[in-house]
Parts: C-alpha cells; structure tokens; sequence
C-alpha cells in the first residue's frame, strides 16, 4: 500500500470522526477543511445561493488549476468542495468524492426546504 493511499484512508477517518463529533455546520466544515488542508495547498467549499456560487469557507490561495467536486444533496447541487493542486489519479479522486458526499447535509446553507423539515438519514 502507497503512503498516499495511506493518508487517504487516514484523511477520509479524521473527516469521519469530524462528522460523528457533529456540531454547528460551519465549525463542521471548516474542521474537514483542516483535513484537507493538510493533503492540498488549497481547499475550499463554495455554496449554492440563487442559482450561483457564493464563497464559503477555505483555507490557502486559490490556483488557477483546482479540482472541483459537486457536492449534491438528494440529486440537487447545494456546493461544490474545491483543492488544488487536482487529484492525480483515480484513487484520489474517490476519495474527493467520498469527502463530497459525507459533507453534503452540512453544506445546506440557505437550502429552502419550502418549510418542510429534512431528513439526513
């Protein structure tokens, strides 16, 4: 097994251990950025407001070359997390995915529910 599929599979436990502590999204999100952070020289998270991106939180400068995953929640875009340098291979790509996908009922800022509470399970 590669060092970097070691930290991966290590990245993708602290990012797990993050989401069962839970708490206040942003706190959230910002603490999986801090894993990220220490695998990519960039991350960040944008969030879906009004059919646009708008910023959120994020850690190092962007690159002009960045990897971008759509985060969805029950099909719909609500984000999209973003690192640079992009993933190299396969293998890291899955697991910018598997991250995306874990992330996603925190990344619901401003997702209007119509009033009608959501369920993340």
């Amino acid at each position: 097994m590669s060092s970097r599929t070691n930290e991966l599979r290590g990245a993708l436990e602290a990012v797990d251990r993050i989401l069962n502590r839970g708490g206040d999204p942003d706190d959230v999100l910002r603490d999986v950025l801090e894993v990220l952070h220490g695998l990519y020289r960039y991350a960040g998270i944008l969030f879906v407001e009004e059919g646009a991106l708008a910023p959120g939180p994020s850690l190092g400068t962007p690159e002009a070359l960045l990897e971008e995953i759509e985060i969805a929640f029950r099909d719909v875009k609500v984000a999209e997390l973003q690192v640079a340098p992009p993933a190299s291979d396969v293998e890291e790509q899955a697991f910018l995915e598997r991250v995306a996908l874990r992330i996603s009922p925190h990344c619901l800022v401003g997702w209007d529910t119509g009033g009608v509470s959501w369920d993340t399970g």
